[in-house]
């Protein structure tokens, strides 16, 4: 699933509003905060899009799963929340107050599977690879160029 080809992401928005125009090779997504955080709502919010890609990642690696297996798999659908957490128990929070992000999703399929595949699809979803890169810890390095 992991894409040979290296693609750049370009993110362009006026700072009079929050909009912004995200741009992937010949596609376009606009991204945008609702009206009470202080956007216009004319398109998902960052945090929208990356729980996108996460359900998207995590449907697609399961799909080619099943597929690879000749499993019985006819229709996934994956409903994600992202919150913010209050981390009182977290033994590593700099802060009694920290909070963490918690991101919970419900994978809801359909087909003639058994127990055990469904146990193993549960086992891959959790190898898809947007959720190895969000559970790893990344580096980002930034530049004002």
């Amino acid at each position: 699933m992991e894409n040979s080809e290296v693609r750049t992401v370009y993110v362009r928005g006026s700072a009079k509003g929050l909009a912004q125009e995200i741009q992937v090779a010949p596609h376009v997504i606009i991204s945008d905060e609702p009206i009470s955080a202080g956007g216009t709502d004319t398109g998902p919010t960052p945090y929208d899009l990356l729980l996108g890609a996460l359900g998207a990642c995590t449907s697609m690696t399961v799909t080619m799963y099943a597929r690879r297996k000749a499993w019985p798999l006819e229709d996934i659908i994956v409903h994600l929340r992202h919150s913010k957490v209050h981390a009182a128990d977290c033994e590593s929070c700099e802060t009694k107050d920290a909070r963490l992000d918690r991101i919970e999703r419900d994978i809801h399929v359909t087909g003639n599977l058994s127990e055990e595949q469904l146990s193993k699809l549960l086992e891959i979803a959790n190898k898809c690879p947007v959720h190895r890169t969000l559970t790893s810890g990344i580096h980002i390095e930034t530049r004002m160029v």
